[in-house]
């Protein structure tokens, strides 16, 4: 490795079920719930990284990370067609680089880019 390189981001709330259903269908994603607790984890194989998914351990959930996406715009519809919202619509993030923010209907943010 010649670089840091994201290897895994996870989304800890209140309903885990419910996220990773919201997750999943907005991006296409199978998750392995066979772990302690249900918590839910995607093929790195599949996803390019490991994406976790599960209950909250303490007052408050949290999510980290920016995924990939072919088209910004249709994702967020899916997003909000699934019960989210959009955060920050499509923008220039500089030369040949595009981002936009969602979330779940927790509020849980993810970016994602083109």
């Amino acid at each position: 490795m010649t670089e840091p390189r994201v290897i895994h981001f996870e989304i800890l709330g209140n309903d885990q079920k419910a996220l990773q259903a919201f997750w999943g269908g907005v991006f296409g994603w199978k998750f392995d719930t066979s772990n302690p607790g249900g918590y839910g984890m995607t093929d790195p194989a599949v996803t390019g990284i490991v994406v976790g998914i599960g209950d909250k351990r303490g007052p408050a959930g949290h999510v980290t990370g920016y995924v990939r996406v072919a088209d910004i715009n249709a994702t967020a519809a899916k997003a909000v067609e699934l019960g989210g919202s959009v955060i920050m619509p499509r923008f220039s993030a500089g030369p040949d680089a595009w981002l936009g923010v969602i979330a779940d209907a927790e509020g849980h943010v993810v970016g994602i880019s083109e």
